[in-house]
């Protein structure tokens, strides 16, 4: 039986008085290289309040066959399933300002009706700003500072140069992030999406680093208040590991080294796709190598 068109799509558990807060995007199915983005949001979402405000129905945008609920089972007996959730939880920031953020699955069903959804609940909780988060693989070296490029709607363009900009057309496939740009755009609401440039041969791994540029950019573009130490610290960890592995093998050290003369050469070009270096073999060793194997 098809659900009703007229039920509801979410629920609301409380509607606290918030004071014109940030909304931040990190949805989990799309691309989101290195974890950058998933990293990021847990960490912000440390001190989040237990309690989700809003609970979209799981049944009517997931495919519960490609994100299975989880069984809990005690000496042979189901106690209970853990269904996977998208929802709106309530963070705040060191100064105590107000942060909504939408995290879970990205929907596999109705992106306009979700739109929607997002774009009234935003609307009647005042969200002066929408963020998403986001990391991309691209042929940069780990020795350079992670870079940013934004996408936004035509609307708020002028956050997007505050970022970086994607030099050139592109044509890609979008993720629900896109069609919510679009949707705040349409409302009148300043939306931007920060999407962190990981180097492609370790993008299949943490890379904290991503994380702690990710975090960097939402307080600057939101003027927010947020520590990204923790990260910075894990980040210089991982950059040594890297390290070690390039530099006893002659092969992967001049792919980075020349990986840093076209970033060094390619400055205003966000995406850096002019000559993108093969990192096959690099990531391969790089994978064995960073989860305590010998490469």
């Amino acid at each position: 039986m098809s659900p009703d068109p007229g039920a509801p799509v979410f629920e609301v558990h409380r509607e606290p008085a918030l004071a014109s807060p940030v909304l931040v995007v990190a949805l989990e199915g799309w691309v989101d290289a290195g974890l950058g983005a998933a990293t990021a949001v847990t960490m912000l979402l440390a001190d989040a309040e237990d309690e989700p405000l809003v609970t979209f129905d799981g049944d009517h945008f997931l495919d519960q066959r490609a994100r299975r609920p989880v069984a809990h089972i005690v000496n042979g007996i189901t106690t209970e399933l853990t269904w996977p959730r998208t929802e709106i939880r309530l963070g705040r920031d060191a100064v105590g300002a107000d942060v909504l953020y939408l995290v879970g699955p990205e929907p596999d069903f109705h992106w306009r009706q979700f739109v929607d959804a997002v774009v009234t609940l935003a609307k009647g909780h005042g969200v002066r700003m929408v963020v998403g988060l986001g990391a991309f693989p691209a042929p940069a070296p780990h020795t350079r500072p992670v870079k940013l490029a934004a996408t936004a709607p035509p609307s708020s363009a002028d956050l997007v140069t505050r970022i970086g900009i994607v030099q050139g057309e592109l044509e890609v496939p979008a993720g629900v992030l896109a069609a919510l740009e679009l949707g705040f755009g349409e409302a009148g609401i300043d939306a931007v999406s920060l999407w962190a440039r990981v180097p492609h041969y370790v993008a299949a791994l943490p890379f904290p680093e991503a994380s702690a540029a990710l975090v960097d950019g939402l307080a600057s573009v939101a003027g927010l208040a947020l520590d990204s130490s923790t990260l910075r610290s894990a980040a210089d960890s991982s950059r040594r590991q890297v390290d070690q592995l390039i530099a006893g093998n002659p092969e992967h050290l001049a792919m980075v080294r020349k990986l840093e003369e076209s970033i060094d050469a390619s400055e205003g070009n966000a995406l850096g796709v002019d000559e993108v270096p093969s990192g096959e073999e690099i990531a391969a060793e790089l994978e064995k190598f960073l989860r305590g194997e010998e490469p």
